[in-house]
């Protein structure tokens, strides 16, 4: 991810200072997010009137192609809601440590905030385990495994909108040989106690999924559990409400490890526990 720095500031404000009625240059987004050559700026509603020429004077400074206006991300697929403020194609590649993410940014979430998860993704991956990842996306997060690991992967993603972007990156990035993907709910996926690895990356509802999980995990396997948890019931939660269910279907659970992700909303945090299962 690329922020503004103290260099390229200057001249945005040097442009949109002759434009801009002097109290609204304060008001310039000072942050964004670069994903590949799409810029996604937060805007104040105070800069709507000049929201198309701001978003020119940006792209042209940061060298983009296309600049988003950044809104929420909703829906059962995690889908952004952005509106174009300049340019039109909002398919990218984003590189980010050697992996290459191909997505569009106007309608799949990308969250650069979400960098060390994947980072930390290609270091646990073993050559030749076999790793299911329940809610792939475009490969988010098991993409790194297959490439950087040398794991095989089962990746699987309801949306066939992000699928079509999930295969695309397989080939992009040469793992075809390791990576498969189904286009279903993981819930109609049909193997039991296959995998060594489990990645659960979704949030607010990842709870329901933990039967399924159990049930695709091996003896041993190693779960990476990922929902949004309220600060007030930090740290037992998310752990104590995983244990709980395992127990419901005869499973003993061990944390490994745990990890704060990011802040998801005011007093809410996106949490990734490991959890090692035992049945």
């Amino acid at each position: 991810m690329r922020r503004g720095t103290q260099v390229i500031k200057p001249r945005i404000r040097e442009i949109l200072g002759r434009e801009l009625p002097a109290e609204l240059v304060n008001l310039l987004p000072k942050h964004w997010v670069r994903i590949g050559d799409v810029l996604i700026l937060p805007l104040r509603e105070e800069l709507e009137p000049y929201k198309h020429r701001i978003a020119e004077v940006y792209a042209e400074v940061l060298g983009v192609k296309t600049v988003l206006r950044k809104g929420r991300i909703s829906g059962e697929f995690r889908e952004t809601n952005y509106e174009v403020l300049y340019g039109s194609d909002t398919v990218t590649v984003h590189v980010e440590n050697g992996i290459k993410y191909k997505l569009d940014v106007a309608r799949i979430m990308f969250s650069p905030a979400n960098v060390k998860e994947r980072v930390r993704m290609a270091k646990v991956a073993r050559p030749g385990e076999m790793v299911v990842d329940m809610f792939a996306g475009i490969g988010h997060l098991s993409l790194p495994m297959a490439v950087h690991g040398g794991a095989r992967v089962i990746a699987i993603e309801k949306s066939p909108y992000t699928f079509k972007f999930l295969v695309e990156n397989i080939e992009l990035n040469g793992v075809w040989d390791r990576m498969t993907a189904y286009n279903i709910d993981n819930r109609e996926f049909p193997a039991e106690n296959v995998a060594d690895r489990v990645i659960m990356g979704y949030v607010v509802r990842t709870h329901e999924f933990i039967p399924k999980a159990l049930s695709i995990a091996k003896d041993g396997a190693v779960i990476h559990y990922h929902n949004t948890v309220p600060e007030r019931l930090m740290p037992e939660e998310p752990f104590r409400t995983f244990r709980e269910i395992a127990r419901e279907y005869g499973v003993e659970v061990e944390k490994l490890n745990e990890l704060v992700i990011k802040r998801y909303a005011p007093g809410v945090w996106h949490v990734v526990v490991d959890v090692r299962v035992f049945k």
